[in-house]
This record gives C-alpha cells, structure tokens and sequence, in this order.
C-alpha cells in the first residue's frame, strides 16, 4: 500500500509544497483508504509521518512536527474547497470525513491539477459584467462555456454602446463601431494607427474567440488558455466602457 512517505520521500519537498499541491496527494490517499464505512480520517494519513511502530519509514524525528502542519494544512484546504465533507452526527464531530461527489469526479478523471488552477485564477481580474458566471465556469471546469459567454459580453457591449441593431454582429460590428474614421467607438485623439489596430484587435479577437464557439463545438482543454482568454474579453470590455 502506498504511503505518504513512500510517494514523498523527502520531508523538505513536503513541507515546499504549498497546501493546494499536497492536498493532490492527501486527497488520493484518503481514497485510498476509505473504511468500510466509506469514511477517512486525518489521522489516517499523518500516522505515515511516523511510520510503523520499529520500523524507520517515518519521516525524520526533528522534521515531524513540519509535516504534520503541512498535511493539516492540505487537508484543511480540502475541506475548505468542499472536497471533504464531515460525516452527519458523532463521526464528523470526532473528525471522521467522506468524499464529496466532486471529490470523486476529480478523482476519476484526474483532474485535480486542473481543478486547483482555476480555484486559484482570481476572479478581480474579470469585468464586473462576467465576473460571477464566468468565474464559476472556470472553475466548474468548463472552458469553453466561459469564453464564449466573455467574448459574446464584448459583443453585446460594443453593440449597445455603438447603439448598432441586432442584426450588427461578429467581426462586422467590430470594424464598424472602431471604424478608424467613422467608429463611434474610436477615439479621434489617439493616432490613426493606433485606432485602425483597435479595430484589428476587437475584430480577431470575436473572429477567433467568440465565432467559432457560436457555429461549431470548440474543445479547449488547456485550463490556463481559457483563463488567459477571458481576461483578454474583460480587457475589451473595459475598453468599451470608456468609449460609451
């Protein structure tokens, strides 16, 4: 059976490790060895800090009271983040836990690195418009959802402050509203390049992000891409509310 100290050897690298990163480990332990009542404790996984009774497979005496705060602090993260769930009544009082549904989504398909990114991507660099609904697709796991509910906010935003109908839509709309002599949008002070490359940058950034999420199934599958994404809609987005 695998250990704590088996799959972490070095007791420096374990208490390195920030919450978040050794809750990965402490999470697939507890699964591991979940009783027969489906429950686990933090006991079970802090006692291979000690190792068996005789035996040198604990981690070194000077050391095991760092690593003790370090596991603590990464089951305590679980809990937090809802992946550990105290079990009703007396057990959970004495500290007994069970998985949440999550918890074993997470498990089954490896998504924990995953899952841990996104709760840490802060949701204060998003446009107050898409802030929560977006945010929650992050994290929920949903990529594509969340860029193209940010790049179709830019869009409804640069329609209503242009005061274009509804039929003005896509890259159109874009070089229409940031036209570089006629854009309502477009700011006559700023330098004719400087007001023909918004454009460009408003009109590639719906043709890239927003269009083919509304005409096909696009997979994005890289987390911190999607991430980097919406914070280029809510750059757009605040850019269109210093035109309106």
């Amino acid at each position: 059976m695998a250990t704590l100290t088996s799959l972490i050897p070095d007791v420096d690298v374990l208490v390195g490790l920030a919450p978040e990163e050794l809750a990965d480990v402490v999470l697939w332990l507890s699964n591991e060895r979940l009783g027969h009542t489906g429950l686990i404790h933090l006991q079970a996984i802090a006692s291979d800090i000690h190792g068996s009774l005789g035996a040198s497979d604990g981690y070194p005496q000077n050391r095991k009271k760092d690593a003790e705060l370090a596991v603590a602090e990464a089951w305590n993260w679980l809990l937090v983040q809802g992946l550990l769930i105290p079990e009703p009544g007396m057990n959970g009082n004495n500290g007994h836990m069970f998985l949440s549904r999550r918890a074993r989504t997470i498990l089954a398909d490896g998504s924990f690195k995953t899952y841990a990114r996104s709760l840490a991507f802060p949701k204060t660099l998003l446009h107050p418009s898409i802030a929560d609904e977006v945010w929650l697709d992050i994290v929920r796991g949903d990529a594509e959802t969340a860029v193209f509910k940010s790049f179709r906010a830019v869009e409804i935003a640069v329609r209503e402050a242009g005061h274009f109908p509804d039929t003005d839509v896509g890259t159109v709309l874009m070089r229409k509203a940031f036209d570089k002599t006629t854009g309502p949008l477009s700011d006559m002070a700023q330098p004719e390049g400087e007001r023909e490359a918004l454009a460009h940058l408003f009109a590639g950034a719906i043709g890239s992000y927003k269009n083919p999420h509304s005409h096909r199934t696009v997979s994005i599958t890289d987390a911190t891409e999607a991430q980097e994404m919406v914070i280029l809609a809510s750059h757009l987005l605040r850019i269109v509310d210093s035109r309106r």
